[in-house]
C-alpha cells in the first residue's frame, strides 16, 4: 500500500515589514544641511556688505556684486548638500540581507530625500535671507528700469482717470498756452512755465518725438526766459533733447543688461540645485559605505 506524498510547499519570498526609508537619518541630514546653508549665507551677506563703499570709485559694481552673490550661493548649495548627504548616510541603520546594489540605491535615495527636504526648509523658513542676498541683481534691474521709465511714470501721474496713458494737463496747457511766451510773470508765473515745459518734455519723451508746435513754443520760451537769441535758444533745446535721449538709451541698455544677468543667474541657480541633489546622493552613498565598512571592521575585531 503506497502512502500518498503531499506536494512540497512552494517557497514564498519573505517580504520585510520594515520600510526601507530611514526617516530619522533623512531629517537629521536635512536639518544639518539647512543649518549649514543659513550659516554660510549669513557669512556671505556679511562679506557682501564690505564690497559697498560710500566713497566714489571704491565700490564694486552692482553687476559684480550680483555675480559674486550667485557664485557664493552655488558654493553654499554644494557644500550644504555634501554635508547633509554625508550625515544622512552615516546615521542610517545597517540593512541586513540586502544586496550591495540595493544598499547603494537606498543610500543615494536617502541623500536625495535629505536634499529635497533641506531645500524645502530653506525655501520656506529661510527664504527671506536668501532673497535678501539674491535681490541685489533684482535691485539693479529695478533701478535701471526705473530710470528708463521715469518719463512714463511722470506722465502716468498726471493721466486721466480712465488710464488712457496721456497727460490731461498737457492738453490743458496747449489750450491755455499764451500767444506771446514773453508774457509778464505777473500773468504767467515761473512755476507754471517750468511745469508746462516739464510736461512738454515728458510728452515728447513718451511719444518718442516732439510735435513741431511744441518745439517752436519751447524755443520761444527758452529765448524769452533765459535771455538768449533765437539761435542760442534753439541750440540749448537741441542739446537738452539730446541729453534726454542719451540718458533714456543708457538706462534701457542698463536694464537689458541687468535683465540678462538676472536670467543667467536664475538658470545657474536651477543647474546648481540639480548638481546639489547629485552631490547629496553621492555623499550619502559614501557615508553609508563608510558606516558599513567600519561596523564590519569592528565585528571582525
Amino acid at each position: 500500500m503506497s502512502i500518498p506524498v503531499s506536494p512540497s510547499p512552494t517557497l514564498m519570498p519573505i517580504e520585510s515589514s520594515a520600510s526601507a526609508v530611514s526617516l530619522k537619518s533623512i531629517i537629521a541630514g536635512a536639518l544639518a544641511a539647512s543649518a549649514i546653508t543659513l550659516i554660510l549665507t549669513l557669512i556671505g551677506s556679511g562679506l557682501g556688505l564690505t564690497m559697498v563703499s560710500p566713497w566714489a570709485g571704491e565700490s564694486v559694481s552692482l553687476e559684480a556684486i550680483g555675480w559674486t552673490t550667485a557664485v557664493w550661493l552655488v558654493l553654499v548649495q554644494w557644500l550644504s548638500a555634501a554635508f547633509g548627504g554625508y550625515m544622512t548616510g552615516r546615521l542610517r541603520t545597517k540593512w541586513v540581507g540586502v544586496h550591495t546594489d540595493e544598499v547603494f540605491f537606498r543610500d543615494t535615495a536617502h541623500g536625495f530625500l535629505a536634499w529635497a527636504l533641506s531645500t524645502l526648509l530653506v525655501a520656506g523658513l529661510l527664504g527671506s535671507v536668501i532673497s535678501s542676498a539674491a535681490g541685489t541683481v533684482a535691485g539693479a534691474t529695478a533701478t535701471a528700469a526705473g530710470a528708463a521709465g521715469t518719463a512714463g511714470i511722470a506722465a502716468a501721474a498726471n493721466a486721466s482717470d480712465e488710464g488712457s496713458g496721456f497727460s490731461v494737463d498737457y492738453f490743458a496747457d496747449a489750450i491755455l498756452r499764451p500767444a506771446n511766451p514773453a508774457t509778464p510773470p505777473a500773468v504767467q508765473s515761473d512755476e507754471r512755465v517750468t511745469a508746462e515745459v516739464s510736461r512738454i518734455l515728458i510728452n515728447g519723451t513718451v511719444r518718442g518725438e516732439m510735435p513741431a508746435d511744441d518745439r517752436a513754443y519751447l524755443d520761444r520760451v527758452v529765448a524769452s526766459r533765459a535771455g538768449l537769441s533765437e539761435a542760442d535758444a534753439k541750440a540749448r533745446v537741441d542739446q537738452t533733447l539730446a541729453n534726454i535721449e542719451a540718458a533714456k538709451t543708457e538706462a534701457q541698455e542698463a536694464a537689458d543688461a541687468a535683465k540678462q544677468a538676472a536670467t543667467a543667474i536664475a538658470l545657474a541657480g536651477a543647474v546648481s540645485l540639480m548638481i546639489g541633489a547629485f552631490i547629496a546622493s553621492v555623499a550619502a552613498a559614501l557615508g553609508g559605505r563608510q558606516r558599513d565598512e567600519e561596523e564590519d571592521l569592528v565585528a571582525v575585531i
